[in-house]
């Protein structure tokens, strides 16, 4: 990579928002960033724009998460990769940590996010991508992956103790796809997810039968619906869970492939994994305070 000249401000353009927040964070004023995908937008299906091609091609840095998560966009960036700086993030986690999983045959669950202590190795990728970019700045650059790591460790610890809160039996998360199995890992959670690790799967009605049986069998109480995701499989569960007799609630909305608005702490990737922790927490009989971690979350988030 050719480092750029001292008193340039790099050009990062990163694809998801989480991506592009810890970017920010950490090039700080050293870094211009643009995100390709905005809140609810499915990274599964998302393809690059006219728009999105200029401004990558124009890049100093493009940084995208991998493991298939892009899968519409894998051989844009194999070609991209010869001209431009390009650096997947979450292939930097160590393959003992990755999640497989039997939608994707030799492949990994590309969802580590969900997992801010499996984040850090994303931090660090960030971080010497930029350094390779501009090393005249690793002082800075480093000094801020550093602060952001500990700020990671803190959210972490933050989301253990709470989601520890939880009555054992019921740690079971059900979601419309399957974007927390890192999550699951992470805290001791039975994981389930309506649709697969894509977007692009189909539950059917077997799936549908399956799961409403398992919940009321196991007298779960709530589910929760995404918002990058479309809650129709959701709420198919709660009327199938109705019609036994079981009243099924959803426990919230949850942030997985996207995080929240612009300009809010729910817009940020801290924000973002705060909020699904909270919102698991009290919706299943633990207890977190109603703001977060920081107090920063939006009432009734």
């Amino acid at each position: 990579m050719q480092a750029i000249a001292q008193s340039a401000t790099l050009n990062i353009v990163a694809t998801t928002g989480m991506i592009a927040d810890t970017a920010a964070r950490v090039g700080g004023d050293l870094v211009e960033v643009k995100a390709l995908m905005g809140p609810g937008v499915d990274p599964h299906a998302y393809r690059q724009t006219r728009t999105d091609i200029l401004a990558m091609t124009r890049a100093d840095v493009v940084l995208w998460n991998g493991l298939y998560l892009e899968a519409q966009m894998e051989d844009f960036f194999a070609d991209l990769g010869r001209k431009t700086p390009v650096r997947s993030v979450a292939t930097n986690v160590p393959a003992e940590n990755l999640v497989g999983h039997d939608d994707y045959a030799d492949r990994f669950d590309p969802h580590v996010w969900m997992d801010p202590s499996l984040w850090k190795y994303a931090v660090a990728a960030i971080r010497d991508a930029m350094i390779e970019a501009a090393p005249d700045k690793a002082d800075d650059l480093t000094a801020n992956a550093d602060a952001y790591i500990a700020e990671l460790t803190q959210l972490a610890t933050y989301a253990r103790t709470s989601l520890e809160s939880i009555p054992p039996e019921a740690r079971v998360l059900i979601t419309a796809h399957d974007a927390f199995n890192y999550f699951g890992e992470a805290y001791g959670f039975e994981v389930t997810g309506i649709q697969g690790i894509s977007t692009e799967s189909e539950a059917g009605v077997n799936r549908i039968s399956e799961l409403v049986d398992m919940i009321v069998t196991r007298n779960i109480g709530a589910v929760f619906v995404e918002s990058s995701v479309s809650d129709r499989s959701i709420r198919a569960l709660i009327e199938g869970a109705a019609a036994q007799g079981h009243d099924l609630k959803i426990g919230g909305e949850l942030f997985s492939d996207a995080m929240g608005q612009p300009g809010t702490y729910e817009g940020t990737y801290v924000g973002m994994i705060d909020h699904n922790a909270t919102t698991i927490t009290n919706a299943l009989g633990g207890n977190a305070p109603e703001r977060g971690l920081n107090g920063l979350l939006s009432a009734g988030s």
